[in-house]
């Protein structure tokens, strides 16, 4: 029996395993999802939306258990709390947009026709999530989905390997049906073959870019609807006119916050000149303000990696950016703790250049790269001279001109004087190799829905 093992990187140790599902096995789980969805979608709309609520609710109530267990899964300190702040945030959005979302369309409703578009539940919906905010981003479909009448089978990544379960305790301990909402532990080789088979109305599945390739070539020819959040290379861009202490105080935590772990995360900046030498002072001491630790120590502002191979990524780029003329600015000696493995110390690179894969390949560690620019003409074709297109980071005091800038960034959201942040309200899309679909807001529930028109004559003379 092959076991699914999480290596905790606190200390190295196997936190957790658990046994793969057979694909007869998981086969099974598929079936019962699916005679159990007519049932679900059939329920009122607020009933569902109520369920879910409870569910999150109940999730809150195991924080003492929660937060700890994610330190030891992937390193987040518990001084942060966990994810909660974002999980109640979105899911509380999709609950009050929910029936505004997945109301008809009335084109006519004379004595002659009724005209309409309503939205139809796809059926069961396969969540595949990530560990690096492996409650926020499973929420953001998990939530929507249940509440549009989908049942969910979830599947998180090995090194979050408890999220799930907890997940699905929750929600069934606060009263949604079993069968509508399962957590599964499954290898790489029984994923494709369920969505090879065409078990799944739709698959979400948020990863790397290579995983996101698996996901279309299991899907080929099923005619599965994907939703993939990949890979990222996050720009910021400051400004002459910026608020230079705000733009530090947020591209720097965006850059290095849960280890640069984030999939909207800041990975390169470009200054404008009149700023750039203080922006970058600023901002190695914004960065070596850190105390890196063990992420169980609440004193702990900087836990380690998910895993050791991540940061052995982030010191290769490092390293390979440096002997090709980059300087590192943090003192090294300020982070005794580095450990060589999963325990990192942030950095900030300059005379750095896109020829660098430091500044071109998804870094997904504590570590940026800053570069002075002398126009937006520069700093908009540095922007995207990328292969990814997540989010944006534009500072200035100039509306306008942030609107003008943006609508030219290839990219799915344009942030002014913001970074690193999901809004719910907003639809979360990607382009080029950061992948198709959206999530949250109205465009997330119509991803997950199917349209389906009404032709009614009520007459025949």
């Amino acid at each position: 029996m092959a076991m699914i093992q999480c290596i905790s990187p606190v200390d190295g140790s196997v936190y957790a395993e658990r046994a793969a599902l057979s694909l007869d096995a998981a086969k099974d789980v598929v079936a019962r999802a699916r005679k159990a969805q007519k049932a679900w979608a059939k329920r009122p709309l607020e009933e569902r939306v109520q369920l879910v609520l409870k569910g999150a609710a109940r999730l809150n109530e195991m924080s003492e258990v929660v937060v700890p267990e994610l330190a030891w899964q992937m390193g987040r300190p518990v001084k942060y709390g966990g994810e909660y702040k974002g999980f109640n945030e979105r899911s509380n959005y999709v609950a009050s947009i929910a029936a505004d979302a997945l109301a008809p369309v009335v084109v006519e409703e004379s004595e002659r026709f009724e005209r309409r578009i309503e939205r139809e539940a796809h059926g069961v919906v396969f969540v595949v999530a990530p560990w690096n905010y492996p409650y926020m981003t499973a929420i953001n479909t998990i939530a929507p989905a249940l509440m549009a009448g989908n049942t969910v089978v979830l599947k998180h990544a090995s090194q979050t390997l408890l999220v799930g379960e907890r997940l699905v305790q929750a929600f069934i301990e606060a009263g949604v049906p079993e069968d509508v909402f399962q957590n599964v532990f499954l290898d790489h080789e029984t994923t494709s073959a369920l969505i090879a088979a065409g078990s799944f109305n739709f698959v979400n599945f948020t990863g790397s870019v290579e995983g996101g390739r698996s996901m279309e070539r299991a899907a080929a020819g099923t005619f599965t609807g994907l939703g993939l959040e990949l890979g990222g290379k996050d720009p910021g861009y400051v400004m002459e006119d910026a608020d230079l202490e705000a733009a530090v105080d947020t591209l720097m935590d965006g850059a290095t916050y849960n280890s640069g772990q984030c999939c909207c995360g800041i990975e390169r900046i470009y200054v404008h000149e009149s700023l750039y030498d203080a922006f970058v002072e600023k901002s190695v001491a914004w960065v070596s303000n850190y105390k890196l630790g063990n992420p169980l120590d609440p004193d702990t502002s900087l836990g380690p990696m998910a895993h050791k191979r991540f940061a052995k990524v982030v010191r290769e780029q490092i390293a390979d950016a440096v002997s090709k003329g980059a300087k590192a600015l943090v003192d090294p000696k300020l982070f005794p703790q580095d450990d060589g493995g999963a325990y990192l110390a942030p950095q900030i690179l300059v005379d750095v250049d896109h020829s660098m894969a430091f500044m071109r390949e998804e870094t997904f560690g504590p570590a940026v790269g800053i570069m002075k620019v002398k126009s937006d003409e520069e700093a908009l074709a540095l922007m995207n001279d990328s292969q990814y297109g997540l989010t944006a980071s534009l500072w200035t005091k100039d509306v306008e001109r942030a609107g003008r800038l943006g609508r030219e960034i290839e990219t799915g959201t344009v942030f002014m004087n913001r970074a690193d942040y999901l809004d719910p309200a907003l639809c979360w899309t990607g382009v080029k190799e950061t992948g198709r679909g959206g999530s949250l807001s109205i465009i997330g529930f119509h991803n997950l829905t199917r349209p389906k028109s009404f032709h009614l004559k009520k007459v025949t003379a």
